[in-house]
């Protein structure tokens, strides 16, 4: 880091946490309060102890509690780079992603492509755009995270209230997430789950990739058959019970049925005959939500699949029908 774009933050800094901040991750908060820093050092500092809670280390995942007393060691940052921001196109294609909104929530259909938040070299993602259109708004955060690529419903709490309500009921697991995926190869009705743990692992190049392994967390995914394409691709339903990084493709990989358009999991051959048929991106798809909401009540949302993929299935659904007329 330069001198010249380096500046000093205070010797140490305190914070107190009140039932407002309650709630949130560590790491989250850390980011919210040091503008500007990489999430690698903030990881660096979270490894090596440098940040205590109540004079103890905590790891990344640690829970703010209401009272907590946290230090944060001296640390220099680069002057933070002016936001870019959001295009007309990019502004329409959010805006018309909403799928409801209330004072508490806002959920939307994202779209393949469009990360949930900036870094790495993006500049501007789902919870950046939102609060550039909405400015107004006190507070907007990401309840849970799409990859990139996968499209569907995602969630973004307007209260630091309803942000700790949805985090509760997702450790609770009283909300259910429905995936849709198009995977190679003809999935057995009989096979109705996937129970595998999964390892992160991180290659040379810094990828990060994830595996079926015996010293992994516990994972289970429940599928099921919705429709079959001449032996060459089965739509089927996902429900994640666990919530493991890239956990459906993972499975859907180890199950011997990876999911179409995925470049890290995915045949690279099959991938690319279906290219032929419109399906130029992974097949994954958040289709539904059921959550109870925080004003009281519950209620589900349905995202519709985007026309690429939608078109892709009706393309398969004609050859499927040939098949079937000889």
């Amino acid at each position: 880091m330069s001198e010249e774009t380096a500046v000093s933050a205070p010797a140490v800094q305190w914070f107190e946490i009140d039932s407002e901040l309650a709630g949130q991750r560590i790491d989250n908060f850390l980011r919210t309060r040091l503008k500007g820093a990489p999430k690698t050092l903030i990881y660096r500092i979270l490894r090596k102890g440098e940040v205590r809670v109540n004079k103890k280390r905590i790891k990344p995942d640690y829970r703010l509690q209401d009272g907590d007393l946290v230090r944060v060691p001296p640390i220099r940052l680069s002057e933070e780079k002016p936001q870019a921001t959001v295009s007309d196109n990019l502004k329409h294609l959010v805006e018309n992603a909403i799928l409801f909104e209330d004072d508490d929530l806002i959920v939307l259909n994202k779209p393949s492509g469009l990360a949930v938040h900036g870094g790495s070299g993006i500049s501007l993602g789902l919870i950046e755009s939102i609060r550039q259109i909405r400015p107004d708004a006190r507070f907007l955060e990401l309840v849970h995270r799409l990859d990139r690529d996968t499209s569907g419903c995602i969630m973004v709490a307007k209260k630091r209230s309803a942000l700790r309500f949805l985090h509760a009921a997702l450790q609770a697991k009283q909300i259910t997430k429905i995936y849709h995926a198009l995977v190679e190869g003809k999935w057995s009705a009989r096979k109705t789950k996937v129970d595998a743990p999964l390892q992160k692992n991180e290659l040379k190049s810094g990828e990060r990739i994830v595996k079926a392994h015996p010293l992994g967390k516990p994972s289970l995914t429940e599928y099921k058959v919705l429709q079959r394409f001449d032996g060459l691709a089965t739509l089927v339903e996902a429900r994640p019970i666990t919530g493991r990084t890239h956990q459906i493709r993972v499975h859907c990989q180890f199950a011997g049925h990876p999911i179409i358009g995925d470049d890290k999991y995915g045949t690279d051959p099959v991938n690319r005959e279906m290219k032929g048929y419109g399906m130029r991106r992974l097949f994954l798809h958040a289709a539904e939500l059921r959550v109870p909401l925080p004003s009281g009540g519950r209620k589900i949302f349905h995202a519709p699949l985007g026309d690429e993929l939608e078109n892709g299935l009706k393309k398969l659904q004609k050859i499927d029908g040939q098949s079937s007329a000889r």
